[in-house]
């Protein structure tokens, strides 16, 4: 297929998979009883992971593991800047205190230990095997807090965040769950065939291999967290939105990177341009979200702009460094 086939259809896989995750993933938080802040951080976020995922371990496979760290650094900038601040500027996000108290501070540990593991410069096996408990431990701790008691608040909530022609509430459990899997593996392959197309595109334009894998690679499989964090901040759904976008960002770096260190055959470097470029924004993008995050527990539409603006600085530097 043609560069412009492949977008196209790769878009519209992204943005009918990212409708069947809003509606399973509300609809299977529902049916369980917890909020669905929890289904988007856990098995949303996984989902849309996979993409990362792909790359990593086909990346260690052939032994080119150290540019799996560039592409988990820049899709963690793209989630906490650009996509965060896109869903600000749509409508301003006000977090509950479940989120300020575990999954910020969560967040912005894995990006700080990430920095810390990574500073001489190789991520090896206890490296990995650090980072996938890490990941493990954060999943435990969302199952432990995500049980709701019944006619609490947030469930009420839930309930009322589900738009009335979806229904996803009165569907059977079996419906949610094959909506949430055919939507995330739907959002896979149209990431995948986005990335194909756009990266085939830029070639044609002379574009060089290592722009195409700092910016279309970085943003192309960030595609599903932004197109489910867009559609359903539009459809009225945020806590899927920002459960997928603040999960992601952990899993990217726990279980993503963990698993492609484990992956790999030998010790994976770190690129000098990574570490002391990208690395350091990310972990600063990630400090500077708690005082955003706690002051007033939401984030209007200037913080959102601001975040905006970064990424699109970060951009320009990355664009101009290269060139």
């Amino acid at each position: 297929m043609s560069s412009a086939v492949l977008i196209v259809v790769g878009l519209v896989g992204l943005l009918g998979g990212a409708e069947l995750v809003v509606r399973g993933g509300t609809g299977l938080a529902l049916r369980l009883g917890v909020t669905p802040i929890v289904v988007g951080v856990t098995v949303v976020s996984l989902g849309t992971s996979m993409p990362e995922l792909a790359i990593g371990v086909d990346a260690a496979r052939q032994g080119n593991a150290g540019l799996a760290v560039g592409n988990i650094v820049g899709t963690n900038l793209v989630n906490l800047l650009l996509i965060l601040g896109l869903s600000a500027l749509i409508s301003p996000i006000a977090f509950e205190k479940r989120t300020l108290r575990l999954d910020l501070p969560l967040m912005t540990a894995a990006s700080l230990l990430l920095l810390v593991i990574a500073l001489d410069g190789t991520l090896g096996m206890l490296d990995g095997v650090v980072l996938v408990l890490f990941g493990i431990g954060y999943t435990l701790a969302i199952l432990r807090t995500s049980r709701q008691p019944a006619g609490s608040g947030q469930a009420e909530d839930a309930a009322a965040s589900v738009p009335e022609d979806a229904g996803p509430g009165k569907a059977p459990l079996w419906r949610n769950v094959v909506n949430l899997v055919v939507g995330i593996a739907v959002i896979v392959v149209g990431a995948s065939l986005l990335v194909d197309g756009a990266v085939d595109a830029a070639r044609a334009l002379g574009v060089s291999d290592a722009v195409i894998g700092l910016t279309i690679i970085a943003i192309g499989t960030s595609a599903p967290e932004l197109v489910t964090t867009v559609l359903s901040t539009l459809r009225g759904n945020r806590d899927i939105a920002l459960g997928n976008l603040l999960g992601s960002s952990v899993y990217n770096i726990a279980i993503i990177l963990g698993i492609t260190i484990l992956a790999a055959p030998d010790v994976v470097p770190v690129p000098d341009e990574v570490l002391e470029g990208d690395l350091l924004l990310m972990a600063a993008a990630a400090l500077a979200c708690v005082p955003v995050f706690v002051s007033g527990s939401r984030i209007n539409r200037i913080e959102g702009g601001v975040f905006v603006a970064t990424y699109g600085g970060y951009l320009a530097w990355l664009l101009a460094t290269q060139g």
